[in-house]
């Protein structure tokens, strides 16, 4: 809902009512995630896509029937379907979309929702979106400090908070099943949770050219971007434009600084560029014992191994430095420093997402893996 949020609220304010078709579970190469959103406002135009162009129409018509009739639905679409291609889901994926009236009655919190999304504050929204006609589209807001709103019952509000503050803490948008109160071994209820999380950090340490290649793609892909190195004649905004912050400090300190301030966690990648000893040792020393998402050291094969040397020599363990994704990148015969930030990437999605690296062309099974970050 992030990409079409701007305009869902803009309606909202304005006393309209509108209607949101969005993607709360897929399988096999669904074309989008689950949370992408589409919205048909009153004027009748639609905002955002839910699977890339495949099955808009569809949900077009049921948005505007669900408006009509104030009753949401949850819609499947996959190519087994009958009417598959005459949707035009032709990408071998499986969709449930939920689509839904939302209005000032509907959904109240959401002028909050979007305050806290503005403010960076995490937050999340859980809706019933299969289940009796009685709890059918019941929502509950979660921040990390207080909830609004009720799925029907005490004790299921309960269970649900503590469990979608976990998924909140690591962005995770997904859907999960209960009893009718709040057993957590039950199906009879499915919620789809719905995280806004501030954006992922990327830290780049090392203020060389190569950085802010990587700073740039890092922001493209949606992270934080903080680019990080001990010499000021280097680490400047004007060399590092796309950053959204450059700070002047020991790399090991600033790393240790954020850890201590709980500015680090499970999502950051750690990009060490600096292949200088005095830097990259005391770096990775603090990097390798943290529980990160990535981390990668820049620098040769030789270069690789003096490292390792080091560090071992500094106490780490072997399973530690299993951790450490070094030389940095996949290969992809990159040269320049655009190439080099485009491997690096390709390597954290890579991660992220549990792909092999290999070329689609020579694999089989499904396109569209996942994974729990």
């Amino acid at each position: 809902m992030r990409d079409v949020l701007e305009d869902l609220v803009g309606w909202w304010r304005a006393g309209e009512t509108v209607g949101m078709g969005t993607v709360v579970a897929t399988w096999r190469s669904a074309p989008r995630p689950a949370g992408a959103s589409m919205l048909v406002g009153p004027d009748g135009t639609a905002v955002g896509s839910v699977s890339g162009g495949c099955v808009e129409g569809a949900v077009y018509e049921e948005a505007k029937d669900v408006v009509a009739s104030g009753a949401p639905t949850l819609e499947r679409y996959g190519v087994s379907d009958d009417d598959a291609f005459a949707v035009g889901l032709t990408c071998g994926g499986i969709l449930d979309v939920y689509v839904e009236k939302v209005d000032r009655e509907s959904f109240p919190e959401l002028g909050d929702v979007a305050d806290s999304v503005a403010a960076h504050e995490p937050v999340c929204t859980v809706t019933v979106v299969r289940g009796p006609a009685d709890r059918l589209g019941h929502r509950l807001v979660i921040w990390n400090d207080r909830t609004s709103g009720t799925l029907g019952s005490q004790r299921l509000d309960d269970a649900v908070t503590a469990d979608a503050r976990g998924m909140l803490a690591a962005g995770r948008t997904a859907t999960m099943t209960y009893g009718h109160d709040g057993e957590r071994r039950g199906d009879e209820l499915t919620l789809f949770v719905s995280s806004f999380a501030p954006p992922a950090r990327m830290v780049v340490f090392g203020a060389i050219d190569f950085a802010a290649a990587v700073a740039r793609v890092g922001a493209f892909l949606g992270y934080r971007v903080t680019v990080c190195d001990a010499r000021p004649v280097f680490a400047t905004k004007r060399r590092f434009p796309d950053a959204h912050e450059v700070v002047v400090e020991w790399p090991h300190s600033y790393l240790r600084t954020e850890v201590d301030a709980g500015r680090i966690d499970e999502r950051t990648v750690l990009c060490v560029l600096t292949h200088d000893p005095k830097f990259d040792v005391p770096l990775l020393e603090v990097a390798l014992d943290l529980d990160v998402a990535y981390v990668g050291a820049m620098g040769s094969r030789r270069t690789h191994d003096e490292r390792l040397d080091r560090l071992r020599e500094a106490g780490l363990t072997d399973a530690q430095l299993t951790k450490l994704s070094s030389p940095i990148g996949l290969d992809l015969g990159a040269r320049t420093p655009e190439e080099t930030a485009i491997s690096i990437a390709a390597e954290i999605i890579a991660g992220r997402w549990g792909g092999s690296g290999e070329r689609l062309t020579g694999a089989s099974g499904p396109i569209h893996a996942t994974a729990d970050r």
